[in-house]
């Protein structure tokens, strides 16, 4: 028995027996089951599904922006890799804001946080204190209170009947909306939603704007000042309890298809 356990503390045989443990781990099982259920059986590895859905967050834009019919001004928050989307984006006056954590290079045309962008905005510092935006899209820091205010600030920047956009508001579990990235030794691996979710549906329990979320590319939700995308919420959740979000998804959420969207902005 002390030979065993000798072994035991053997630092790289301790390390596997702590992560072989996870085997018969019961949540660990059941996150696992779910996604190859979800995944795996449909023939995709993990993720692949959102992946393959379509439209991209990028279609959505530029029909967004489309339907405007106008030279348009958009803004992103949070480009990271401007390839991944922002170089996609058709739009005659484009904005890009990116401290640049995740990219050294940081090509884009303000180097810095989303709040110091529109702190400098209303201070005169750059662009036009008057300034507005036909569509915003919110990208950036993927955590409930920065996503919050992003919104807000957008509010205060989007024109009348132009849309704030916003990626990642439909995660598939709660390992995927996990408030940290750097906890991937989960079922969801290295996706992540983060807790976006939760600023989307704060406000779409508001009634002082419209909102609905594309059930595609990991969820685009969409708000509008004046554009009738969906009444508020009625789902309850005070404590934004993630099996509560996930028991209403659909009304929390205003989950709808893109052609259902298309219909919406046609009356």
């Amino acid at each position: 028995m002390k030979i065993k356990q000798r072994i035991k503390e053997i630092k790289p045989i301790k390390l596997y027996l702590k992560g072989k443990h996870l085997e018969k781990n019961p949540t660990y099982i059941a996150g696992k089951t779910y996604l190859e259920d979800r995944y795996i059986n449909l023939g995709l590895t993990k993720g692949e599904d959102e992946l393959k859905k379509i439209p991209t967050r990028t279609q959505i834009l530029n029909y967004l922006l489309q339907q405007l019919d106008r030279e348009c001004n958009y803004l992103e928050i949070g480009v990271r890799f401007p390839e991944d989307n922002y170089n996609h984006i058709e739009a005659k006056n484009k904005f890009s804001v990116d401290p640049g954590i995740e990219n050294a290079e940081n090509p884009v045309d303000f180097k810095m946080t989303s709040d110091v962008f529109f702190d400098s905005i209303a201070n005169g510092n750059i662009l036009q204190k008057d300034i507005k935006f036909d569509v915003i899209f919110i990208d950036g820091l993927h955590l409930a209170h920065q996503v919050d205010k992003d919104i807000r600030n957008s509010l205060e920047y989007i024109k009348d009947d132009g849309f704030i956009v916003m990626h990642d508001c439909n995660p598939p579990t709660e390992w995927h909306a996990r408030e940290t990235f750097a906890f991937s030794l989960s079922p969801a691996n290295v996706s992540w939603n983060g807790t976006t979710w939760k600023a989307f549906y704060k406000w779409r329990c508001k009634k002082e704007v419209f909102s609905c979320c594309i059930d595609s590319d990991w969820g685009v939700g969409i708000i509008s000042k004046t554009q009738d995308l969906g009444k508020n919420t009625m789902a309850s959740n005070p404590f934004f309890e993630f099996h509560e979000f996930n028991a209403n998804r659909k009304d929390a959420l205003n989950l709808i298809s893109f052609n259902d969207l298309k219909q919406l902005l046609k009356k």
